[in-house]
Formats: structure tokens, C-alpha cells, sequence
């Protein structure tokens, strides 16, 4: 008979209790068979509770000061059956048992859900995935039980990692690792997971994790070479001056690997990490997806996994957390599951959970998206490792995330050097008294007799014989130079010089492509019902390439997107609302008016992929996870897209730690592209900046690019050169608003095409004679229109306006040709639309010196025509914007002046 403890109802309890009663020859009579079904249900309900509640029971916590009061639903007395040991009670097949003792069943609850593990899954939704997991956990055959061999393994894994970590202490003293001390189940626990994924199919793990237990994690997970990291601690490089970079600290470094469990092998590799804790989680989801994507793994899911190790006030408190469970279901961000591994040390730096959280558990955002969640006891390295084989079957059948919650402690302060009883006297009382977790399994392991009495003082002796011998190979020990590019990155390779960094290559394309792509763009499938305002847009499009004019900002950039794709590479694109963009304006997704499908033109294309996903409403998690998946993936053009350019400020632990510094910290190149919407229209302070000012302080060692462009044309290059040249360097684009219907802002056909390429500066719509030119006005974005559209009505003819499309790499070279034609130039002026403090003004100031320098003009220094200082970006009121905008274009032309001595000059011809 099946287990009918999920079945509460009492008539067909009472049914099922005669008929069995009857099968085994018990009294069948209406008052012991309305008794027995009584007692059946509160047996059920004991069950069911035990499901639901029985981890707040379980033993988790190894120095027992969590002080946890187990519910009263959990006992006996509750359910009726105090005392009652001995009566027998129907459950229908639950545990295996058709009828059972009180005293058995209680036993058997107890043993299951109250021991070393504790398992939360009565909250998933699902009930194939809830049967999955308690007919794992109920089932006899399904046990914590390893073979004699398997024990020792654990015991060996678990005494190299305690042994490492008092080696490094004893070595580098007062030296800070952030060791694992307490919670070193975790070494074979992770052993676990490469050996049993392996076996199911995985054939790569990318592992994300912050410092503490990182050192371990790398010498006895990754198996990167003990002497190479006691090189690093001695004063070394893992980063030799030959291949450039400031480096990172030993704590925070990546590698990869490959190890081998019973045939199988696995590739392995730890991303890169900075003290932002969980900043590294959806860089490795992304990445993961890159893979998947590469080992076309995109359907099962089965060979690329994500390892995620947290800490547990880290795991509760960082939101980026919760962005990536979002993700997990999302179409386009999917991952197949990721396994996550909070070593819960029951601290934070000096703060204890009852002030770090609101939740009994660390663990407990992740109920949001129905995540199983293992508890277990990090002194049982037995259970910890169930766990995480537990945890592998599920991911790799669910294809879901899944949680192990290890209870353990932190044996030393935060770091090395912390004295941790200044905050947590009785906890660090109980911990010098604690024996570490070898010693209490290596006691339990003699006791079963797999361990005699010398066995694990010899393992530990012979570990630290080769701790001995890495460490005399670590002195002699010199590293060979890094190899950034190799795999997918091979042909890629840094820039020769810095110079490099600045120069151009030829992106046009031929005249049969673009025409290809503008019938791809402008043809609507015949039982597609389009909306009426997009077949208006389509018609526009047709007329742009019928009459080769016009093009504006939408099409520009799809065809930069439809020719990488026709040339093999893969475009990508993500963001809020990226498929219709924001303003209404690409309509890269056509969706039927009748039935809501969607048809993705550039989909169509033949040898690249295209692909364009509505993220989730996040900044800091997508954009770490386009990071990731650009890390991966340099033949893919990876962009991710601001709603508006300065909600860019939610992400900026991943522009700040990752876009700007990963390059120099952990020589990792990126070709991420940022498209950032931004440019002053009165629309606000949240809807104006997109912080430009903050991307030119971030600039150096040509690290990142910075562009504010102002042509379709232009926008198109500068895209087709992110993957054209033979290096990646992560894109900065301020993109526009107005400008993306702007009459001013339109390309001709013949500049997409032949030998054109990105112009990093651009001249003026109607230029003046360089000899004429008295007064440069230099720009970027949007306010260049509006400058030479007001010069214009004026009729100027001495004032020449030039845009830079680039300011990072800053173009001072041909800034500065430009500059030596204009022989008769007075006078130089910066124009911005941002307030002073913000904008380009302060990062460009001194560098437009240098370029009137170079040119021969020395002494001469731009002025600066733009907003006032401000605390707020930009006004909310559209008539004060109004003013100002005027003000600071009559500024930059010298208007007021102008007109003052025009008045003159009238007064003396009347006179």
C-alpha cells in the first residue's frame, strides 16, 4: 500500500484502516476501527508536522549554545499519545510501515528529521519534488552510510584541511587567511559534489565563494599547488610584472583545474572574487550560462554546474543574494540549478544572528523560490556530505537551486588577528574548549571500527610531510607568465601598447549585406497580425532603405547587431524592457496582436545567434551576470542596458570591483558593453544623468572605454569595433533619448558601409574654415545639436563646434591635429550639460591643456560653459531646465558678448 500520511482525510482513513485491519486479521468491528482511525490521523498528523517542523529539532549546532526550543507539536503528548508507546497505529505505508508502534514510529521520526540533518521542503509547491526528497530522506536505503573506504576518505579530507590551515598559521604568523578553522567538512562535502556530478554528467563546476575558507578551497578542493600559494604568502607573485596587473591579495584569486574521480573527470574553476562578499554570485551564474551555451548544455542543464559558497550573515543580509535567486527561473538567465553552500559560523565579523537577521536561518530567502534546504551539523562531516550528494540528485533532476546549511563555528577571530571575545566571550569560551571535527570523527571512527588507534595520527603525519616538501619547492618556486587567452579566448590577446587601445579598424560593411539586412528588418511574415504604430515604423525603415537617407538610432544599431550575427558572432542584449527599449524605439521583438507570440528578426539570421531578453528588475544582479557571461564568452557582443542611464548606480560594486579593476586585479579581460540612456531633457534627476563622471573616474590603464555618441552611423561602428578588434576592453556608451528621433541625428546609407570606422571625434554639421575659427567649442552628446543649431540662427561664423565621441581612451592626438589647423583660435571652451561637479569637465580639463600644448598653443586653457555645482543632477522642473539650457549655450557661443558689441557697433554707424 502507498504512504497515505499526505491523505488527512478521515473517511478514507477510515476505508483504509478496515481494509488493512481485515487484511491482517485485527479486530474490524465499527468502535476499534473508528478508534484506530483516530489514532491514525494524529499519527499522520505527526508525520506531516515532522515533515513540515522537525528541523527545529534537529542537532545542528556543535557547541549547543543556539539555545532552539523545539516546538510542541513535535511530541507525543501533543498528539495524544503520551505514554502510549506501545499502541500500535495505522500509517499506510509511511517509512515503510503499514501498522507501527507509537515508540517505533517516534524513533524513526526522530532519527530522520531530528538528527545531524535537518531538511526544509514542505514549502516547494511542487509535489514530485517533495516526494523526491522525503522518499530520499525516509527511505531505509537512502541512510547517511559510507563504506569503511569512503570514512577514511572523509577523515583524510577533513585533516588536510585542519592541517593546512595550522600550517599556514605557523609558517606566515599574523599573516591573514580567513581560514576555514571549524568548519573544514566542508573539504570533503565539495569532494562530493565533483565526484557525484561527475557520475551524473557534469563535466565542469564554476565555483563563486568569498575568503573565508578561500585559501583552503583552492590548495585542497581546486588543487592548485601547495608550494605555489606558499610562494604567494612568502612575498611572490601569481601575477609576474611580464604580464602586467596591480594584483589582488591571496584571498581573493581565481584558478582552474581538473580533477579526477573514479574515471571522470572534472574541470573546475574559481572566479575571482573582491571583499564585496556575494558580488561574485551572479558572475559565476552568468558565466555558467556562457558555458552551458558553448557546450550546447542549454537544454539539460546536465554538464556545466554552479557551486555557490556563502557565509551566512553575508547570505541574509546581501540583497544581491535574492536577485540572484530571481534569476533562476528566468528565461534567458536560467542555469539548470545552482547548489549553494552557506557556511554558517553563526557570525558575522563581531555580530551574533539574533542582531544580523529577522529569520530563524540564514537560509530562509531562499523559500522564495522554493529551494530545498539541507540544515546539517558541521562536526558530522558524514552528514555534510550526504548533504551535498542529497543535493546533487535533486539539482540534477529538478534542474533547480538547492541550499546546504552548514552549522559550524569560526574557530579564530574574522581574521588571524581579530580577538573575537571582546564581542563573543561565551561563545569563544565554548569554542577553546570545542575538540576540532577530526578528532570527534576519527573518536567515532575507531568506535566502528575503520580507524585503529594510530590511523589518523599517521594521515596527519604524512600530510604534513608534504606540506614540508611544497614548502622548500615554494622557495625556489618561479611562476611562468599567465596565459589570459586561451580556450574560447585563444586569438585574442592584450593590446601591444596603450596606444593600441585608441586605434580603429575598418567596420564598414558591403552593400549585398546591408541590403540582406534591410529587407530582414523591414518584412513582416504574412500570418503575423502587427501592431498598427509598428507596421508605421517598419514602413519608415523600408524608406530609409529604399532612399538610403534617415537612418536613424534604432536601425543603426540593428544592423550592427544583424551583421556581427551574419558574420558568426553572437549578440546578446539584456536589460529592463530591452526587447521594445525603453523609449519605445528598437522593437526587436514583434509581438502578434492576436496571439501574443513573438517574432525576433535578427533571430532569423543565419551562422551568429541573436538574442534579446526583459531582464528581471535588477541592476546589480544582471549586470554581474552579463559580466560573467562576457567573461566566458569574448565571440559574443554582450550588452546590458540601463532603463535609465543612472539606475546603473544599483550595480556599481560590479562597475566599480569587476568592469573597472578586473583587468589590472586578476588579468581577466571583458568586452561588456553598458548602454547607459542619458542626456538632459527636464525630465528629473533620476531620467537626465547617467553619471558619466563616475565611469572617468574609474578610467585608467586603458581599462574601460567611455563614449557619448551622437550619430546612428557612429553608434553602429563603435559596436562592430568592440568585436572586431583582436582585444576586449569593457564599453561605456552614454546613449541617447531625444536624439534617437532627432531630425539632426540621422545617418546616410554609404557611412555604414565600405572602409568607414568609429570616429572617436566628429566636426561640426556645418563647418567653418579652420583658419576662421576664433573660438572652439568642444562637446559630446546631446548638447551638441542644440549648440550648433543656436550658432546657426545667430549666423557665427567664427565658432566651430567638435564633438568627441570618445572621451576614454581620450583622443588627444587627433584633438590636438585638429587643433594646429586652427591657427587663429583664441579661445577654447569645454560645454557640458552637467552641473560642474559632475559630467566630463574635471577629467577632460587638464587633458584639453595638454592637447592646445601638443597643437602650439601654449598658455592657452579651456573655459567651462555648463550647469552650476549641484547636490541633484539635474532639476525636475521643466521651465527652470529650460533656462538653464539656454543659458549655458549662450555661454558657450559668448552670445551675451556678441550681442553687447553688436549694439556698439550700431550706435556708432547711427551716430
Amino acid at each position: 500500500m502507498g504512504d497515505l500520511s499526505q491523505a488527512m482525510d478521515p473517511t478514507d482513513m477510515i476505508a483504509a484502516v478496515k481494509e488493512s485491519a481485515a487484511r491482517s486479521g485485527r479486530p474490524t468491528d465499527s468502535a476499534s476501527i473508528e478508534a484506530a482511525a483516530r489514532d491514525s490521523v494524529q499519527a499522520m498528523l505527526l508525520i506531516r508536522l515532522y515533515r513540515v517542523r522537525g528541523h527545529l529539532g534537529a542537532n545542528l549546532d556543535p557547541l549547543g549554545l543556539s539555545h532552539r526550543e523545539e516546538p510542541e507539536e513535535l511530541s507525543l503528548a501533543w498528539h495524544g499519545f503520551a505514554g502510549q508507546n506501545d499502541k500500535e497505529v495505522f500509517v499506510g505505508g509511511a517509512f515503510g510501515f503499514e501498522w507501527v508502534t507509537v515508540g517505533v514510529l517516534y524513533e524513526a521520526l526522530r532519527s530522520t528529521y531530528c538528527g545531524h540533518v535537518g531538511l526544509e521542503y514542505m514549502h516547494i509547491a511542487d509535489t514530485e519534488e517533495r516526494r523526491f526528497l522525503q522518499d530520499k530522506f525516509e527511505s531505509p536505503e537512502d541512510t547517511i552510510s559510507f563504506t569503511p573506504e569512503g570514512k577514511q576518505a572523509i577523515l583524510q579530507a577533513v585533516i588536510r584541511g585542519e592541517e593546512y590551515e595550522k600550517y599556514l598559521a605557523k609558517k606566515y604568523v599574523g599573516t591573514k587567511r580567513f581560514g576555514l578553522d571549524g568548519g573544514e567538512a566542508m573539504i570533503p562535502a565539495l569532494e562530493a559534489v565533483i565526484k557525484y556530478g561527475g557520475a551524473m554528467g557534469v563535466r565542469e563546476i564554476i565555483y563563486g565563494m568569498a575568503h573565508r575558507g578561500r585559501l583552503n578551497v583552492l590548495a585542497n578542493v581546486m588543487a592548485k599547488p601547495y608550494h605555489v600559494i606558499f610562494h604567494e604568502f612568502s612575498g611572490g607573485s601569481a601575477n609576474p610584472d611580464d604580464v602586467g596587473g596591480s594584483g589582488d591579495v591571496k584571498y581573493h584569486l581565481g584558478t582552474s583545474t581538473d580533477r579526477e574521480f573514479d574515471g571522470i573527470k572534472v574541470h573546475m574553476s574559481l572566479v575571482p572574487n573582491p571583499s564585496h562578499l556575494e558580488a561574485v554570485n551572479p558572475v559565476v551564474l552568468g558565466k555558467t550560462r556562457a558555458q552551458q551555451a558553448m557546450h550546447d548544455d542549454l537544454g539539460t542543464h546536465d554538464k556545466v554546474l554552479p557551486v555557490l559558497i556563502h557565509g551566512d550573515a553575508a547570505f541574509a543580509g546581501q540583497g544581491v543574494v535574492w536577485e540572484c535567486f530571481g534569476l533562476s527561473g528566468v528565461r534567458g538567465y536560467n542555469t539548470g540549478g545552482c547548489l549553494h553552500f552557506i557556511i554558517n559560523n553563526q557570525i558575522g565579523f563581531t555580530t551574533s544572528p539574533k542582531f544580523a537577521r529577522s529569520s530563524p536561518y540564514p537560509s530562509d530567502v531562499a523559500k522564495g523560490v522554493q529551494a530545498p534546504i539541507l540544515h546539517v551539523n558541521g562536526d558530522d562531516p558524514e552528514a555534510v556530505t550526504f548533504a551535498c550528494k542529497l543535493a546533487v540528485e535533486y539539482r540534477h533532476r529538478f534542474k533547480r537551486d538547492v541550499v546546504i546549511d552548514m552549522w559550524c563555528y569560526r574557530r579564530f577571530g574574522h581574521n588571524e588577528g581579530d580577538e573575537p571575545k571582546f564581542t563573543q566571550p561565551l561563545m569563544y569560551d565554548a569554542i577553546k574548549k570545542h575538540r576540532r571535527v577530526s578528532e570527534i570523527y576519527s573518536e567515532r571512527l575507531k568506535e566502528q571500527d575503520v580507524l585503529d588507534d594510530g590511523g589518523a595520527l599517521a594521515m596527519r603525519k604524512e600530510f604534513i610531510d608534504q606540506l614540508d616538501a611544497e614548502f622548500e619547492a615554494g622557495k625556489s618556486y618561479k611562476p611562468n607568465e599567465v596565459d589570459w587567452f586561451a580556450g574560447r579566448w585563444s586569438g585574442l590577446h592584450k593590446p601591444a601598447d596603450p596606444e593600441t587601445a585608441r586605434r580603429n579598424v575598418d567596420t564598414g560593411i558591403g552593400k549585398k549585406l546591408f541590403d540582406s539586412l534591410g529587407r530582414t528588418l523591414t518584412t513582416i511574415p504574412e500570418d503575423h497580425s502587427t501592431h498598427s504604430t509598428l507596421k508605421r515604423i517598419l514602413g519608415a525603415k523600408a524608406e530609409m532603405f529604399s532612399s538610403g537617407s534617415g537612418f536613424d538610432w534604432a536601425t543603426a544599431e540593428a544592423l550592427a547587431f544583424g551583421s556581427l550575427v551574419s558574420e558568426g558572432f553572437g549578440v546578446r542584449l539584456s536589460g529592463q524592457d530591452s526587447g521594445r527599449g525603453t523609449f519605445s524605439q528598437r522593437h526587436a521583438i514583434w509581438v502578434d496582436q492576436k496571439t501574443e507570440d513573438k517574432y525576433i528578426p535578427l533571430a532569423t539570421l543565419p551562422h551568429g545567434k541573436f538574442e534579446v531578453y526583459d531582464s528581471t528588475l535588477s541592476e546589480f544582479g544582471v549586470l554581474g551576470f552579463e559580466y560573467g557571461f562576457s567573461l566566458a564568452d569574448p565571440k559574443t557582443l554582450v550588452m546590458w542596458e540601463a532603463q535609465f542611464g543612472d539606475f546603473a548606480n544599483g550595480a556599481q560594486i560590479i562597475i566599480d570591483q569587476f568592469i573597472a579593476a578586473g583587468e589590472v586585479k586578476w588579468l581577466r579581460a571583458n568586452g561588456l558593453v553598458l548602454l547607459l540612456p542619458h542626456g538632459f531633457e527636464g525630465q528629473g534627476p533620476e531620467h537626465s544623468s547617467a553619471r558619466l563622471e563616475r565611469f572617468l573616474q574609474l578610467c585608467a590603464n586603458d581599462n574601460i572605454q567611455v563614449c557619448n555618441i551622437t550619430t546612428p552611423a557612429n553608434y553602429f561602428h563603435v559596436l562592430r569595433r568592440q568585436m572586431m578588434r583582436s582585444f576586449r576592453k569593457p564599453l561605456v556608451i552614454m546613449t541617447p533619448k531625444s536624439l534617437l528621433r532627432h531630425p539632426l541625428a540621422k545617418s546616410e546609407a554609404d557611412e555604414f558601409m565600405g572602409d568607414h570606422h568609429f570616429m572617436r571625434i566628429k566636426s561640426d554639421l556645418t563647418p567653418i574654415a579652420d583658419e576662421k575659427v576664433k573660438r572652439l567649442v568642444l562637446c559630446s552628446g546631446k548638447v551638441a545639436y542644440d549648440l550648433m543649431q543656436k550658432r546657426d540662427e545667430e549666423e557665427v561664423d567664427d565658432i566651430s563646434i567638435v564633438r568627441l565621441e570618445q572621451l576614454y581612451p581620450f583622443p588627444g592626438e587627433p584633438l590636438a591635429v585638429r587643433l594646429k589647423r586652427m591657427t587663429n583660435l583664441e579661445e577654447v571652451v569645454w560645454c557640458q550639460e552637467e552641473p560642474r561637479n559632475n559630467g566630463a569637465w574635471h577629467f577632460l580639463e587638464h587633458r584639453i591643456e595638454n592637447a592646445l600644448t601638443t597643437a602650439g598653443h601654449d598658455g592657452m586653457r579651456a573655459s567651462y560653459a555648463g550647469r552650476e555645482d549641484a547636490a541633484s543632477p539635474a532639476t525636475g522642473f521643466a521651465a527652470r531646465h529650460q533656462a538653464q539650457q539656454e543659458a549655458l549655450v549662450s555661454v558657450a557661443l559668448n552670445l551675451s558678448n556678441r550681442g553687447a558689441s553688436a549694439a556698439k557697433r550700431t550706435t556708432r554707424k547711427s551716430k
